[in-house]
């Protein structure tokens, strides 16, 4: 997949494609309805014993939050790292490949309002969880973002948010922390020390 780079925002913007390969896989029927995930919780454990807890809204994303709560269930994050971390921006992580372009067996639709779904209205401010993607707009599977900053609203209506951390947030603000070098985007991003997911579990 061809990943655009750039520095500024309207480069992130267009590059936010990066966020997640094409994995040349069917789209998944992952759609649920929001009473069976109503606002359930996921706690991630760090490697270094530090946490942080997502709370997700089926209401703006339900096939997403479906699908996000599938792999965490599989246990599909355990052990994956925080493979790009951006300063003023964002946290990547939850590619089985550790360099952005991996991915899980499916993808799922976009439930964003450019792709035609209208209902998610949730903005990326800071501490919200969100899909990352490549060009197709069909294509997350497992990669996700964090939101360091209000300024990520630019995203909104390109990229399916999903929840938000409502504790811990100090937890992803330490990725930050982390002495990195430059990645494929062009940015200060890729750590040198690994930041791994000990365990992410559904915790209500």
């Amino acid at each position: 997949m061809k990943r655009f780079i750039s520095l500024s925002l309207v480069f992130l913007f267009t590059a936010l494609c990066l966020f997640g390969c094409t994995n040349d896989k069917d789209t998944g029927d992952t759609t649920a309805s929001p009473n069976t995930a109503e606002h359930s919780k996921v706690l991630f454990t760090m490697e270094n014993g530090d946490t942080f807890t997502v709370e997700l809204y089926p209401e703006y994303a339900p096939a997403t939050v479906a699908n996000f709560l599938k792999l965490t269930n599989e246990g599909f994050y355990d052990g994956l790292t925080f493979h790009r971390v951006v300063d003023n921006f964002m946290a990547q992580g939850g590619d089985p490949e550790g360099n952005g372009m991996g991915g899980s067996d499916e993808t799922i639709p976009g439930e964003f309002s450019s792709n035609g779904f209208a209902s998610n209205t949730l903005s990326h401010t800071r501490g919200v969880i969100s899909m990352a993607r490549s060009n197709d707009p069909n294509s997350a599977s497992s990669q996700f973002f964090i939101c360091y900053t209000d300024d990520c609203a630019f995203l909104d209506g390109n990229y399916a948010a999903f929840g938000e951390v409502i504790e811990g947030m100090e937890t992803v603000d330490a990725f930050l922390k982390v002495e990195r070098t430059y990645g494929s985007d062009g940015a200060v991003s890729s750590p040198l020390t690994p930041i791994v997911i000990e365990s992410a579990k559904v915790i209500g």
